[in-house]
């Protein structure tokens, strides 16, 4: 790391120079705290004995090197300052305790000898790949009956995660933030070691190996990242050196809504730690992409548009995301972004943010809301899966039936869904038809592929044994198949963000909640789906002749139609209620 970088917020590899490096037979620590008054180091060698750091001239790094502390062993910075004396994690530390507790742990990030060079070279950002991906939270999908707390290690729950994976034509996994954290109810989205795998589930070099085994098995691995805010835990980020170091100092923008500290962006030391750590993931873990939470909260105040634009953390996301382009050309750079900002997806060089795709997360709430409501409601509400239509081309969207859907009294995707039991189980596969056929990659939280109807809690394990049961089990059958059609069809994908992907064959039958369209790219034939929405037997005819290649209600599926052996092309269709199928041009 060049210091003058770091000072003007242009480092990226903060982490090669802060933190406790095993360096000449010893340890190296680093901390940055400009406005402390001392800085010691209290550790396991020492028995907890303050070792004061000494200060490089005015620089407001501390630094100590130890013969005497190793690799394995826990340490604290004790800082005094304005607060007193206050015993603090590393912010740069490599590895934590678990929770609550909070001392750092001395790690070597580059003991781990990764295998995956292969996966590494032929690596892209996938825009003309198929992308289905599986989001998850480690501590929650399975739980482990020889551990106290249920947890999996990351290198134990590599084989069944491939399993799955492979089972479900998942082409990437998403694994929710793994940067430690003190809270579980906040599932690591505020966060105190930004640079610390979470040892809820291991070590860092178990996080590699996790990584390395995905790759090898081919597939890729994205991982939750959140620069808008931080933990307000004492021995965290907060006043770190007794001063508002990484937050804000005013009250009105200095917390969020979910009472965690929001970052600073003006400040240049901030910028240097917030891009290292985005790195740090990408560069130490071999993560295919980072999904960036909350980015409404850096382009406007507090998120709220009402206040206006924040200029500084605007400029900030455009250097990093840059910088990060420049570092890994092959990585993703993921938006959760709900607002209607222009140009999110447009390389920073054309004034755009930088990001390679934007969660559509108005597609996911005007279809949700479709489904939830009765037949006749949805005649009013045509423009609920029709508006998407017509601005899917106007950024690289990824369409997400994430976590976020699942909790908090939302109740789960197939029990939003209007209707019986078998009413809503008829929906959500034409539902999940549509979003297959839909321009955009996909996300989907992991229980919708057996479609669980208790809302997700990260204290318990996924319902597994819902497979028992034909319903669950004809529906997870029906999610496999239709993973396999997405990932093997080119016209599916290839062109997602192109207005020439997409035709409507179908759309103003909307007294009868009938809809098709069409998929197409370069000069293959295309591929088309027929939905009927509403709770009648409905015949579509069309002037071309299809061959019919799936069908929602085939028997298979725990639906009533019989699926027929020879498949021959035909210019109608008979769909009963609330029924989908996928055709392929004769």
């Amino acid at each position: 790391m060049k210091r003058q970088d770091f000072y003007d917020g242009k480092s990226f590899d903060a982490y090669t120079y802060f933190g406790a490096h095993p360096q000449n037979g010893g340890i190296q620590f680093r901390t940055y705290a400009p406005q402390a008054q001392s800085i010691c180091v209290i550790g396991e060698w020492n028995h907890w004995q303050e070792e004061p750091m000494d200060q490089d001239a005015q620089s407001g790094i501390w630094q100590l090197f130890s013969r005497d502390a190793q690799i394995g062993q826990m340490y604290k910075y004790v800082v005094y300052g304005a607060n007193g004396r206050v015993e603090h994690c590393d912010p740069y530390g490599f590895g934590m305790e678990l929770r609550p507790n909070f001392a750092s742990i001395i790690r070597d990030i580059n003991a781990f000898a990764f295998t995956d060079e292969t996966w590494m070279k032929q690596r892209t950002r996938n825009f003309d790949q198929p992308m289905n991906i599986y989001e998850m939270h480690l501590g929650s999908w399975k739980k482990n009956e020889k551990d106290e707390n249920g947890w999996f290690t990351y290198d134990a729950i590599a084989s069944d995660l491939i399993a799955c994976c492979k089972e479900n034509h998942f082409t990437h996994v998403e694994l929710m933030p793994l940067s430690e954290y003190p809270f579980d109810g906040s599932w690591g989205y505020q966060t105190t070691g930004y640079f610390s795998p979470t040892s809820r589930y291991g070590t860092a070099t178990q996080l590699q190996s996790l990584v390395n085994r995905l790759h090898n098995a081919g597939i890729g691995a994205i991982i939750d990242f959140v620069p808008a805010h931080f933990a307000t835990d004492s021995y965290g980020l907060k006043e770190f050196d007794g001063s508002q170091l990484y937050e804000y100092p005013t009250s009105d923008v200095g917390e969020s809504e979910w009472g965690t500290c929001n970052f600073i962006y003006s400040r240049y030391e901030v910028r240097s730690f917030l891009q290292s750590a985005a790195n740090y993931w990408l560069d130490k873990y071999h993560f295919d992409g980072i999904r960036m939470d909350a980015v409404s909260r850096l382009i406007y105040w507090m998120g709220d548009e009402n206040r206006g634009f924040n200029p500084k953390a605007i400029d900030f996301l455009k250097q990093m995301n840059a910088g990060l382009h420049a570092l890994h050309p092959s990585a993703m750079l993921i938006a959760e972004d709900s607002t209607a900002y222009p140009h999110v997806t447009k390389p920073v060089n054309e004034g755009g943010l930088g990001f390679d795709y934007k969660w559509d997360l108005g597609w996911m709430n005007d279809t949700l809301d479709y489904m939830m409501k009765t037949s006749d409601e949805r005649k009013e509400l045509s423009g609920k899966l029709t508006f998407s239509m017509y601005y899917f081309y106007n950024e690289r969207y990824l369409l997400p039936l994430s976590h976020d859907e699942v909790v908090h009294g939302k109740r789960t995707i197939v029990d939003k869904i209007y209707g019986t039991y078998e009413k809503k189980f008829a929906q959500l596969r034409s539902l999940y038809l549509y979003m297959m056929m839909h321009p955009g990659k996909k996300l989907n939280f992991m229980g919708n592929e057996i479609a669980m109807f208790r809302e997700w809690d990260e204290e318990k394990e996924l319902d597994w044994f819902l497979l028992k049961y034909p319903m669950h089990d004809a529906f997870h059958h029906y999610f496999e198949t239709l993973g396999k059609i997405y990932q093997s069809t080119l016209q599916l994908y290839e062109w997602d963000d192109d207005p020439r992907s997409f035709e409507w064959i179908t759309i103003n039958d909307k007294q009868n909640n009938v809809y098709g369209f069409q998929r197409l790219a370069g000069t293959l034939k295309p591929v088309a789906a027929f939905f009927n929405f509403s709770n009648k037997t409905q015949t579509i005819h069309t002037e071309d002749k299809w061959v019919l290649r799936l069908h929602t209600d085939w028997e298979c599926f725990n639906g009533t139609t019989k699926e027929k052996k020879e498949k021959k092309s035909t210019d109608y269709f008979v769909l009963p209620p609330f029924s989908s199928i996928y055709v392929v041009m004769e």
